[in-house]
């Protein structure tokens, strides 16, 4: 009888000795799922910040090319663009040409590092010779100067009778001028 009682209580202690490592193990998974969710609310909150941030240089490129292409179609830019080429203008692809003759149509735009920017680049379209056509490219910035938009305008510009005909034909530009 004796010995039955020493193996209760071996059990009764072994019991007992196993609580403190399931407890542990309970804590340290609660920690480790706390730290997943924090991470990603983290993440969640860089990604709603960079969307915003696109979202800015959009709207700002988008405004720079709606004041570019209204002053155009007002003629109080189409001085400063002469058409010397025929077909689509290219300088627009490069950096330092769009650095060289781009315009601020705003002094500021709210949120963003920089203000817009819009380039005019006058162009002969052969199918069409009395239409005057221009190729306007705005760029646009979020809070930093990295997050960038582009957006273009081709507008067509044709004297149809006694009235004048505006053509605006819009795109995104996906990738960046090098």
């Amino acid at each position: 009888m004796r010995t039955s009682l020493r193996g209760k209580r071996r059990t009764r202690a072994a019991r007992h000795g196993v609580a403190l490592p399931v407890v542990l193990l309970v804590v340290a998974m609660m920690l480790v799922t706390s730290a997943a969710w924090f991470e990603a609310a983290l993440l969640t909150r860089r990604n709603a910040d960079a969307v915003t941030d696109h979202l800015q240089s959009f709207h700002a490129a988008d405004a720079a090319l709606v004041l570019c292409s209204r002053a155009l179609t007002n003629g109080s830019m189409a001085e400063s663009a002469v058409a010397t080429q025929s077909g689509e203008p290219q300088a627009w692809r490069r950096q330092d040409s769009f650095e060289r003759q781009a315009v601020a149509p705003v002094a500021a735009w709210r949120g963003s590092g920089r203000a817009p920017q819009c380039f005019v680049e006058a162009w002969r379209m052969e199918s069409r010779p009395l239409a005057r056509a221009y190729l306007v490219t705005a760029r646009g910035f979020g809070a930093s100067e990295d997050t960038q938009s582009w957006l273009q305008d081709q507008l067509v510009i044709e004297a149809a009778g006694d009235a004048t005909r505006v053509e605006h034909h819009w795109r995104h530009v996906v990738a960046r001028p090098f």
